[in-house]
């Protein structure tokens, strides 16, 4: 019995020095957990959730709005949604596929209130296409004259056929496409099985080919 209160007391005494680590010297993981604590998130620990995640959302909005002048806008959005919700979020380890759901949702919730945007996805760089992947090859800075009319069209094209992927396509293509990741890191951010995400991707893949054939060809 004596050996079990040591036990606990220790146990106790070791929470206790854990509560007063400083946040930059916690793992993401209990970062994210001690955000859920509390009626609201540690300001503190928040912080520098936010530092260490800021350039992941700012790469996120860049390749999806590389011509929007209001990205840290948007960027000061994404955030406060992430501060009013964080508690929701059932498995911390998930957290950064969460946040890139919000993000990308937030760009597509703010695009459908805009009547028109030039650019709004970059996709200058030619894709790997040795799995399939789709290879772009239009400019999206400073086309020229000339082709500048079928450049906006393929833009506007694109922004709809992305904006109509149901949400799980859209952000496991943008995972794919835009961020690099690989299958098996979209797996695990996401929460759904390797098949799962492949199928998500050929189809989206599919259905982004089938929308914009004439400019692929």
């Amino acid at each position: 019995m004596s050996q079990a209160i040591t036990g606990s007391q220790g146990l106790l005494r070791q929470w206790g020095k854990q509560s007063l680590v400083a946040p930059e010297k916690l793992s993401n993981y209990d970062l994210i957990v001690k955000c859920q604590e509390g009626a609201k998130p540690d300001r503190v620990a928040f912080a520098e959730l936010l530092n260490r995640y800021q350039s992941h959302v700012d790469r996120i909005l860049y390749h999806l709005a590389p011509d929007w002048q209001d990205r840290a806008d948007l960027a000061q959005e994404v955030w406060i949604r992430v501060y009013r919700n964080i508690k929701r979020l059932n498995e911390p380890v998930k957290f950064r596929g969460w946040l890139s759901r919000i993000a990308t949702n937030l760009f597509y919730d703010e695009l459908r209130k805009r009547k028109r945007v030039s650019h709004p996805i970059s996709l200058d760089a030619p894709r790997r296409v040795d799995d399939g992947e789709i290879e772009w090859d239009i400019v999206s800075d400073y086309p020229s004259p000339d082709d500048d009319l079928a450049t906006r069209e393929f833009y506007e094209r694109l922004k709809v056929a992305i904006a109509d992927l149901p949400e799980a396509f859209r952000t496991t293509i943008i995972l794919r496409e835009i961020e690099g990741l690989a299958y098996e890191e979209i797996a695990e951010m996401t929460g759904v099985s390797l098949g799962t995400v492949k199928s998500r991707i050929a189809r989206a893949r599919g259905k982004l080919q089938t929308v914009l054939k004439k400019y692929v060809d």
